[in-house]
């Protein structure tokens, strides 16, 4: 059996981190939630661990979280297009916007429906994917500051959600500007510059964000503990919240490479395995997650000793080394999924997700490393209600 596991200690470590380092900024922030794909239980418990603003970029996500049983702000992350206004407008509070076709569609549509819908206008300052051009910032909102039915909540923007780039305090600093030019020329106050992603949080703790960014968008790093721009875990931030389990169909000794000629005939991404020299022998395991479930090269084995060398589109091998270390048919092997490998395991319906209680979570651990003492955090842990 195949399962991700979410536990609900280390999350909740995570996102009082995060709280408590937004705070100290005198700011705000929402959880994007759309690697979780609506799953209602994982939602619920986020909204038990005292989130109330969660952002997404599905609809049917969005209706789920609405489904939920306290109020919670919602944000539509994916740029609004012409085809799907009306539920923009019914399932989310806010919506981040680069076109003026669009928000001028949106305000009718929020007359429609007898709502005033809220909106980010999202610069471009070097990511190159959505936002509108600097300079050309003022004329644009110009044509929508008198909509009706439409409330500009402020400015943000995007960084490396598409090229990489990695923000700078110079970048911060002109969204700081154009948001201060906005207000002085049209006279009206615009409450949030919604900058920061998990990418800004290593300056967000360390103090060095202007004071004027005052929201967040934050996912990856929540879930996984990710330093987005330095690579590993960031520092104050656990990395163990989201477990892969797979279980275990083969193990055997074997070559570790492979005879005869060979070709690219292969239809997924090849892994790269570390050198073998000739003849070289060692234990192999066949377990059950392939190509079709996930991203397999954004596995990382919990157990340094093994490596990830090779995945079909339902099977994946792994090298166990010279010594089986005891792995037989039927046992689990663990991993460590990249956040590209969690949101494709999110969406596969093959894959039990399970959230660990306290219990769980506390023999999950012994099974890892034997007899322990629960840790003050893992106590007083709630149940998630059904």
């Amino acid at each position: 059996m195949n399962r991700l596991t979410l536990d609900l200690d280390a999350l909740r470590h995570n996102i009082r981190v995060v709280d408590k380092w937004v705070l100290a900024h005198n700011a705000s922030w929402t959880m994007a939630t759309k690697v979780l794909c609506g799953h209602k239980p994982s939602l619920l418990a986020l909204q038990q661990l005292g989130i109330r603003s969660m952002a997404d970029s599905r609809m049917d996500n969005l209706a789920a979280i609405r489904e939920l049983p306290d109020k919670t702000e919602t944000w539509y992350l994916r740029l609004p297009h012409m085809t799907v206004l009306p539920e923009v407008v019914r399932l989310s509070d806010v919506s981040l916007n680069s076109e003026t076709e669009v928000i001028e569609a949106l305000d009718a549509e929020a007359r429609r429906q007898n709502k005033i819908h809220r909106i980010i206008i999202m610069l471009e300052l070097g990511d190159l994917r959505e936002g509108v051009l600097p300079g050309s910032l003022m004329k644009f909102y110009e044509r929508i500051f008198e909509l009706p039915n439409i409330e500009v909540l402020g400015i943000g923007s995007n960084f490396g959600c598409l090229s990489g780039a990695i923000p700078n305090i110079d970048q911060f600093a002109q969204l700081s500007l154009y948001h201060e030019l906005l207000e002085l020329k049209f006279g009206r106050a615009l409450p949030l510059i919604s900058a920061g992603t998990s990418a800004a949080l290593p300056l967000l703790r360390d103090g060095g964000l202007p004071r004027t960014i005052n929201h967040f968008r934050i996912g990856e790093s929540v879930y996984l503990g990710s330093d987005i721009i330095n690579g590993g875990t960031l520092e104050g931030l656990r990395d163990d919240a989201i477990t892969l389990e797979v279980e275990v169909a083969e193990v055997k000794e074997k070559g570790l490479r492979a005879m005869g000629e060979t070709t690219d005939m292969m239809p997924f991404e090849a892994l790269t395995p570390s050198e073998t020299d000739p003849g070289q022998r060692g234990y192999r395991a066949v377990v059950t997650i392939g190509q079709l479930d996930t991203i397999v090269s954004g596995l990382t084995p919990l157990k340094s000793e093994y490596e990830l060398v090779g995945a079909s589109s339902d099977l994946s091998v792994v090298n166990l080394g010279g010594n089986p270390h005891g792995v037989k048919v039927g046992d689990t092997l663990k991993f460590r999924p990249s956040y590209g490998a969690f949101v494709r395991l999110m969406m596969d319906r093959y894959i039990d997700k399970v959230l660990l209680s306290r219990d769980e979570a506390r023999q999950a651990l012994k099974d890892e490393v034997g007899e322990f003492d629960v840790p003050p955090i893992l106590q007083g842990l709630e149940q998630p209600k059904s």
